[in-house]
């Protein structure tokens, strides 16, 4: 089975529950394992959330972000995508050519946040839920793909017949 959906959001934190109920009925219907909807709604919302906040464009405002969802057999794929400055470079050393001074495929601040703080926590969840996580900047178009994968489990009266 293959379904997949799209969808272009205003950069609002109202545009996040809805991608997250889309989500959710998409796997509801199809007959995904209800822990593995939720694991997949909760990483969808962290990335749109950073989206929301982080996305626009160089003076932070206005803007929309994709959303796209993709089941194919036992693999669900989510990529959302936004318009906003992209990740930090990383320092450049001399010694590594210039190579170097392409963009990174992933964000340098790799430590946790602290357990009162009320922001940076997204993308550690996102790599927690899900199986697979990349993170790319977009040359030329400016901002940032998240994309994550994860296996699915079904329930018995799935639309797959598993």
């Amino acid at each position: 089975m293959s379904i997949w959906w799209s969808l272009h959001l205003p950069r609002e934190a109202a545009s996040v529950p809805l991608a997250r109920r889309l989500l959710l009925g998409t796997m509801e219907t199809a007959g995904v394992d209800p822990e593995i909807s939720y694991d997949l709604s909760v990483a969808l919302s962290e990335a749109c959330a950073n989206a929301v906040e982080h996305g626009g464009g160089a003076d932070g405002g206005g803007g929309d972000y994709r959303v796209t969802a993709y089941i194919d057999g036992d693999t669900c794929r989510i990529e959302v995508t936004d318009s906003g400055p992209g990740f930090p470079r990383r320092p450049t050393r001399p010694d590594r050519g210039d190579w170097a001074k392409a963009p990174q495929s992933r964000p340098t601040a790799r430590q946790p946040a602290p357990a009162q703080a009320e922001h940076g926590r997204g993308l550690f969840l996102i790599e927690a839920l899900t199986d697979r996580v990349r993170y790319r900047d977009r040359p030329g178009h400016g901002g940032v793909v998240v994309s994550f994968d994860k296996i699915l489990k079904w329930r018995e009266d799935s639309l797959t017949g598993v």
